[in-house]
């Protein structure tokens, strides 16, 4: 049995009734009852089939149906009980609280005469942004979020500084929801200037370069009890100038022809050309450009079909760089020089290669691509002309990221990490091509105790799949183990290794991690995304139970000692394989799931998803869809794992209503005593902005689950 290893550690912890360790047996918690849900739904026909939706009432918001609050409270009051009673809970919990409280930083930003960063002492709930002389100097407090809510549910939303690094326009969001308001912050007497900036969501800002005002996107208010449920429709940019109120924005550009377009400006570095990308569901994006010596003039079409997706690098003079995967599947950079007639005639300066090019910038006068090869980073160096230069040397295999900076920067700066790598910050010089450690953690724990592998899997239909696996060093690898099997498979995005306290914590407690790249992913380019998309979704259920049948079949585990998790669209993951396969897992973790496939478009961002999922409203998609809906596949009287979901009341990416009405058609199909809650956040989203303390609580409860049930 091949094998690549990592360290076990029982760890002790204090109760009021002294020492115990996690491997003290205590008796299992008597299974909860969950209240029987009332059905008062509806049934809709698609194509001659009638689809019953007995829960559609659980669909509404939170804050407006007393009804929904009576239920999720009944539920937490179920789940938080059996939580609570679980022998491990508290020890586990404690653990966490230990391994996360170290000093973490992030990569610095060079912004005027100033070096920015992140950092958090460790149990923080929210990071502080710092600034210094140096990259990783004595610091001073720029913005702390932790001063904006009591709970630390208020959490910075993104930003971009002015050029000449006067201002800095940013975003806050409260309890994870994806609107945000803006403020500009005068960093010189660190005072705010102008009004408040509403209803934004999905938007950066592009800052003239005189710092006179910026470009931003946002959506008219809402109707009122609509803000986080109605589908956002009808995206506008502005510009607003620096010290006025939102009510004197300019309107600068808006397509009420297409409601559904999405639109994401840039600014090319002397301020000529905004570039808009302009998005309607999926990867695939248009660009238009519009040129700021003539505003109002009409806006250059250079890409004009939803084909493909285009990414703006940046631009000198009247030329212009993008990433795109036209004609070229895994990524290439080309260039394009709209001087006189505007049309689009691309050159190719970075060609397609065999790795797949993760993203592209212009930085110090070189094109910084980051390419993946089998889902580890690898970094290399261009000339503007696409002339090879070298490849930046990286610790090992794991993920780089950062790279930014100025097209004139001399230098830049990026952060590698691993599974057990936690994120080292590295300064590359343009000049000499040196690389320079700078900074890394002081951890609580011995990292180095744990061990990576990467192994390949075939799934259903021949196709390899590659896995990482990852464990305690002295794990004793002659016999089977609790394993976590992680998975995502959508939207073009990679799963690559990254440093984790939970995951460490889990390893430590003396479980295997498991993590496949499966298809629908971006690993392998847009091939190996659309090859788990619309009426090829099930390639990603089918990859995803191969691995878990792949790490049965070799002996990291059984049936009975295996959990899977994922979040968001894996959370659509675990819900599909765990109906298809109920014989495979011995407990189930999906968080914040799309679970409802007929009805994921119709809420906020949920129209963005059809690119990947497909239309409803097309039989031979609708009937890929409904054949795998979570919802709608559940069987009466099937023994179903035990299952711990989770959503937040104010989530409002993937509305908390699909894992409520999947948790109440669970509970009454469930056909064994095995456990079917649901855990619900309060003033929390999607992820984004959680605070450190409602990640280790959660972090815990799924543990001690995973625990009880797998025989941890």
């Amino acid at each position: 049995m091949r094998r690549s290893a990592i360290a076990l550690v029982l760890f002790a912890a204090t109760s009021c009734s002294g020492p115990k360790t996690l491997s003290d047996s205590s008796p299992d918690p008597v299974p909860p009852t969950p209240a029987e849900t009332l059905k008062a739904g509806a049934t809709d026909t698609f194509f001659g089939t009638e689809v019953a939706d007995p829960f559609r009432w659980l669909e509404d918001d939170v804050r407006e149906s007393a009804a929904v609050a009576d239920w999720v409270e009944a539920q937490n009051a179920v789940t938080f009980a059996y939580l609570e009673a679980l022998p491990r809970r508290d020890a586990i919990a404690a653990r966490l609280t230990e391994m996360w409280s170290y000093r973490r930083f992030g990569t610095p930003a060079k912004h005027g005469d100033h070096y920015y960063r992140w950092e958090n002492d460790g149990l923080q709930p929210q990071s502080v942004m710092y600034r210094s002389d140096e990259p990783l100097g004595q610091p001073s407090v720029v913005i702390d979020p932790n001063t904006w809510s009591e709970e630390g549910t208020s959490a910075y939303a993104g930003g971009e500084f002015s050029k000449d690094g006067r201002l800095l326009a940013y975003g806050i969001s409260d309890a994870g929801s994806d609107w945000s308001t803006w403020r500009v912050l005068d960093l010189a007497s660190m005072t705010h200037v102008g009004g408040e900036l509403e209803w934004i969501k999905f938007s950066g800002a592009a800052w003239l370069p005189d710092g006179s005002g910026f470009f931003y996107a946002r959506y008219d208010a809402p109707a009122e009890g609509d803000a986080f449920q109605a589908a956002n429709l009808n995206q506008q940019i502005f510009l607003h100038r620096t010290g006025t109120e939102q009510s004197e924005d300019r309107l600068i550009y808006a397509r009420p022809d297409h409601p559904t377009w999405s639109f994401a400006p840039i600014l090319t570095e002397d301020g000529r050309w905004m570039v808009v990308h302009v998005w309607e569901s999926g990867t695939p994006n248009l660009v238009h450009v519009l040129d700021l010596q003539d505003i109002g003039s009409d806006a250059i079409e250079l890409v004009a079909e939803f084909t493909d997706s285009y990414s703006c690098l940046g631009g000198e003079g009247t030329r212009l760089w993008f990433e795109t995967n036209a004609d070229a599947p895994r990524g290439s950079v080309v260039t394009v020089d709209i001087a006189e007639d505007r049309t689009a005639t691309w050159t190719t300066v970075v060609p397609e290669g065999a790795d797949t090019l993760q993203s592209a910038r212009l930085v110090g006068n070189r094109i910084v691509a980051q390419y993946m090869s089998d889902a580890s980073t690898r970094v290399r160096l261009f000339e503007p002309d696409g002339s090879n230069l070298t490849e930046v040397a990286l610790p090992g295999i794991g993920t780089a990221d950062g790279f930014g900076g100025k097209l004139d920067s001399t230098e830049t700066f990026f952060s590698f990490q691993s599974f057990a790598t936690p994120p080292g910050i590295y300064r590359y010089d343009f000049e000499s091509g040196a690389t320079e450690l700078l900074g890394e953690p002081e951890l609580p724990f011995d990292a180095g105790k744990y061990t990576v592998s990467q192994v390949f899997y075939e799934s259903e239909d021949g196709t390899s799949v590659p896995m990482f696996l990852a464990h305690a060093g002295d794990l004793d690898l002659d016999r089977p183990h609790p394993t976590l099997l992680y998975g995502y498979g959508g939207f073009n995005i990679s799963l690559t290794p990254s440093f984790s306290v939970a995951r460490l914590a889990w390893m430590e407690m003396g479980g295997v991690f498991a993590m496949p790249n499966l298809r629908g992913g971006g690993e392998y380019g847009e091939d190996w995304h659309k090859a788990g998309t619309k009426l090829s979704k099930q390639n990603v259920f089918d990859d995803f139970i191969s691995a878990a049948e792949y790490l049965i079949a070799e002996g990291w585990t059984t049936p009975g000692q295996l959990g899977i998790q994922g979040g968001s669209n894996g959370g659509l993951l675990v819900g599909a394989c765990m109906i298809q396969r109920p014989d495979l897992f011995g407990a189930c973790l999906p968080a914040v799931g799309v679970m409802d496939m007929l009805r994921f478009h119709l809420f906020t961002a949920g129209r963005y998803w059809v690119y990947d999922y497909g239309d409803v409203n097309i039989e031979g998609e609708f009937r890929a869809l409904y054949a795998y809906s979570p919802y709608h596949n559940l069987e009466d009287g099937v023994c179903y794992p035990p299952t711990m979901v989770t959503t937040a009341d104010t989530d409002d990416r993937v509305v908390p209503g699909h894992s409520f009405k999947f948790a109440a058609r669970l509970q009454e199909a469930q056909g064994c005593d095995n456990p079917t809650l649901i855990r619900i956040e309060t003033s929390a989203g999607h992820g984004a902005g959680k605070p450190i303390t409602k990640t280790i609580e959660e972090t815990a409860d799924a543990w001690a689950f995973l625990a009880q049930h797998l025989g941890l």
